[in-house]
């Protein structure tokens, strides 16, 4: 079985590449890729592989990036740094994962998992990959945020959240009922953890949820205001360099 590495962590590639040689003799490691580009080359070659071990973070990019430049034809098992939870997202899909660091004996079942499933079949993976990479996708957001109040301690949907906003060095979240709640992150770790299909920021002090955005008025100096579902004296407006990247979210 020939086998390429995807991984930008030396150390951990040449430990999953060694196992993988101790574990078979029949298994060969063709290559160890550190890079999106370097994969993109590689699997545009003629070259025959079997199997591809993938991490999700890469130098240059997330791995993602790979199956939008390229066609993967071959079965992926995904090496990867979340927690269980997350991971239970998408364990029901055909295609593996390996949490990091690799337990040997996780790695044989991954194996043997290739052999009873993908070794007789021919390359129709590609529907597999797209539908992993969609719930990966959307693992790597989060789907529920912590509150607290006093001693107490519990948490609101994101799918719940209408808008976030910054007051000085304090950030606060708005759900569709109105009710405000003070959250222990800023407003650029909220838009990076949040779903972006769903969530944009639309200037530096005001992050919306799609769901809340009942208009969107032209206004004075290019800009444009939007008309929330949930009454707000806020700063809505969407700054004008924003403007254009906004208009494409709302149509994606």
């Amino acid at each position: 079985m020939r086998i390429i590495i995807i991984e930008d962590e030396t150390l951990a590639a040449n430990r999953l590449a060694k196992m993988l040689l101790n574990g078979s003799d029949k298994i060969d490691v063709v290559k160890k890729l550190d890079s999106v580009s370097s994969a993109v080359k590689f699997l545009q070659s003629s070259e025959s592989i079997d199997l591809i071990f993938m991490d999700i973070q890469l130098a240059d990019g997330l791995s993602f990036d790979i199956f939008e430049q390229v066609e993967v034809k071959v079965p992926v098992i995904f090496t990867t740094a979340f927690d269980q939870y997350t991971l239970k997202a998408f364990k029901v899909n055909s295609i593996d994962y390996l949490l990091k660091p690799i337990d040997e004996n996780e790695l044989r079942q991954a194996v043997s998992k290739y052999y009873r499933l993908y070794a007789k079949k021919e390359n129709h993976f590609s529907g597999d990959i797209r539908k992993l990479l969609q719930d990966l996708e959307t693992a790597r957001f989060m789907d529920r945020l912590l509150i607290k109040r006093g001693q107490q301690i519990s948490y609101l949907k994101t799918e719940a959240i209408a808008f976030c906003y910054a007051d000085g060095k304090l950030c606060y979240t708005v759900d569709f009922n109105n009710n405000k709640y003070l959250v222990d992150k800023n407003l650029s770790q909220l838009e990076e953890q949040l779903q972006p299909r769903k969530f944009y920021r639309i200037n530096r002090h005001f992050l919306v949820n799609i769901e809340a955005v009942r208009n969107v008025h032209n206004w004075f100096g290019g800009r444009l205001k939007v008309e929330l579902l949930v009454p707000t004296q806020l700063d809505t407006l969407v700054s004008r360099e924003r403007v254009q990247e906004f208009i494409k979210w709302l149509g994606e």
